[in-house]
């Protein structure tokens, strides 16, 4: 199966917000997922990463999480331009520009939130957190090393029980971003809050695992075990009907 791919801008409370779609080329689909950016925007790699599920039968939607500041994109080295970008964006723009996605899918696509998932890399993964503990009914949330989840000054631990669908979450077990403690805390938080979850930790892997894109970081053993989890995940919590 191919895909075809295509820019559309919709509108939010804080102004107009381009999204990459990647649709399944030849057949209609009533599954969607959310794929949210890593801290330099809806870049080469995530509109890949979306053309990945599309081949794998899901509508994708990448929405460009910088719309505020015009940003766009960054390099993968301008990590330091990327800090305050990220450090800008509370749960509370992270919700409205998720809600109205969620709302284009529901109204142009006819793909309700229980037939959605979420899944978020780096900045992506704080925002799809985020995203559960605020909106009601999607399908499932996906994490891939997540950092400021549990510290930080959008730090969202203290709503997991607010997590009403099943999450599955990835961290390096070398992430300076997301430290052994704060691995205990999220999975303490979400088993106290009696979420439906499962926390996988990579031995050997280190933020960022999971990018093809940037060599120095990948972990091909743990991204191809990570991948095939969420596919099987994906799979379980949103069937092809």
């Amino acid at each position: 199966m191919s895909s075809t791919d295509e820019w559309l801008t919709l509108s939010t409370a804080d102004g107009p917000m381009r999204v990459y779609v990647a649709r399944p080329e030849g057949r209609a689909t009533d599954r969607a997922v959310l794929v949210l950016q890593e801290a330099f925007g809806v870049n080469e790699h995530i509109q890949d990463v979306a053309r990945r599920f599309a081949v794998r039968g899901f509508l994708a939607l990448a929405p460009d999480l910088f719309h505020r500041n015009g940003v766009g994109t960054l390099a993968y080295d301008q990590h330091a331009e990327a800090m305050p970008l990220i450090g800008a964006i509370g749960p509370d723009a992270i919700v409205t520009d998720i809600a109205a996605v969620l709302s284009h899918l529901a109204a142009s696509e006819n793909i309700p939130n229980a037939r959605t998932a979420v899944v978020g890399f780096c900045f992506g993964g704080r925002a799809t957190f985020t995203t559960a503990t605020a909106i009601d009914d999607l399908a499932a949330t996906v994490v891939f090393y997540g950092p400021g989840i549990a510290a930080g000054p959008h730090a969202v631990l203290d709503r997991a029980k607010s997590v009403d669908g099943p999450m599955l979450l990835h961290v390096g077990s070398e992430d300076p971003t997301i430290p052994g403690e704060q691995i205990i805390a999220i999975g303490a938080a979400l088993t106290a809050a009696g979420a439906d979850f499962e926390q996988c930790v990579y031995p050997k892997a280190g933020h960022a695992f999971a990018c093809d894109a940037r060599p120095k970081m990948y972990n091909a053993d743990a991204a191809t075990v990570a991948w095939e989890r969420t596919w099987a995940f994906l799979d379980r919590h949103l069937p092809v009907s």
